[in-house]
């Protein structure tokens, strides 16, 4: 447990350029808070602990932002950056050196039975308010961009973008035309088509005003 406490501060050290020191990271990081209290409430849940596994996972949520169910399956190395809001599911699966930042979801859709939740492969990266959704793998080395909703396979060593996510680069070869910043907003598309519309609407209603006025003036 001390070895994986060094490995977890140290990585933390690595990933945040904002750590100053160990004691602060000891005793102010919530993600390194959130991650020690999960690996005593997953111990408690394999042998059988259930309610005192999920009092603690509770607590934890109360103390640091970040909920964890006690069966999800976390290898050595995480980092949970900042923290606030992310949730991972009970057949979640994260393999070594991943890091999440605030807002992700590791979760299911509700259409799925026994593995519902996603499994990530080592070295994984996903960005802030990122949603992963289903049983699926997200393969090493990718890379999550923020926002993004994941809901099939990732391949390894790929990076994925927008809503639905759609690999825009694999093996350090751009496959895709998109990147993070000109990824098409749904919600912007719609209220353009919208706004469209109403222009189009108010200029039909004036045509039939101005014929209404026509005929007032021709009687």
């Amino acid at each position: 447990m001390l070895d994986r406490l060094k490995e977890d501060i140290a990585a933390v050290k690595e990933r945040d350029p904002a750590a100053t020191s160990t004691l602060q990271i000891l005793l102010l990081y919530p993600g390194l808070k959130a991650i020690r209290m999960h690996r005593r409430a997953n111990w408690l849940w394999r042998h059988n602990h259930k309610f005192l596994a999920r009092w603690l996972s509770q607590r934890a949520v109360r103390k640091t932002g970040i909920e964890i169910h006690p069966a999800a399956k976390i290898g050595r190395r995480f980092f949970i950056d900042h923290g606030t809001g992310v949730v991972i599911g009970e057949t979640a699966e994260i393999g070594d050196d991943v890091t999440l930042y605030q807002g992700v979801t590791l979760g299911g859709t509700g259409k799925d039975t026994g593995k519902r939740h996603p499994t990530i492969g080592n070295g994984v990266m996903i960005g802030a308010g990122a949603k992963v959704l289903g049983p699926f793998r997200v393969g090493d080395n990718s890379n999550i961009a923020a926002g993004a909703v994941v809901l099939e396979e990732i391949p390894p060593e790929s990076t994925a973008v927008g809503v639905p996510a759609r690999v825009v680069k694999r093996n350090g070869v751009r496959v895709d035309s998109l990147d993070q910043v000109h990824v098409p907003d749904p919600v912007s598309q719609e209220l353009c088509r919208m706004s469209v519309r109403m222009v189009k609407l108010e200029k039909e209603l004036e045509d039939c005003r101005a014929g209404g006025k026509a005929e007032n003036k021709g009687e």
